[in-house]
C-alpha cells in the first residue's frame, strides 16, 4: 500500500523539521525519522491505532509528541496531519472529506 500526505500535513511536517533542527542541529531530521516510522508502521498495520474520529486513526511518534493522522482509503493512506499532540486538539478535522 502507498501513502499520500495532504499539502497542509506536508507543511506541518517542514515546519516541525525545522523548528527543531533551530533548536539542536540534526534535530528535525531526527523527527523525520521518527514520522517515516510512524508512517511504516501505519503502512504495516494500517488499523491497528486509535480511531480519533469516525473516519481518521492516529499513530503517534515514540519520541516527539506528534501523532500521525491518517485515512485509510481503498488503495492508499491518506496522511491528513502531522500534529502536535500538545496544541489545538481536533483542528484538523476539517481536511477530512
Amino acid at each position: 500500500m502507498n501513502y499520500r500526505l495532504l499539502l497542509p500535513a506536508r507543511d506541518e511536517l517542514e515546519e516541525a523539521i525545522e523548528f527543531y533542527n533551530q533548536r539542536r542541529r540534526g534535530l528535525g531530521y531526527e523527527f523525520a525519522q521518527e514520522v517515516e516510522s510512524a508512517i511504516s508502521r501505519i503502512l504495516a498495520f494500517p488499523r491497528a491505532w486509535p480511531v480519533v474520529s469516525p473516519r481518521a486513526r492516529r499513530c503517534r511518534t515514540r519520541r516527539f509528541p506528534y501523532g500521525v493522522i491518517y485515512q485509510i482509503r481503498e488503495d492508499e493512506i491518506l496522511v491528513v496531519a502531522v500534529a502536535h499532540l500538545k496544541r489545538r486538539p481536533l483542528y484538523w478535522k476539517d481536511r477530512l472529506t
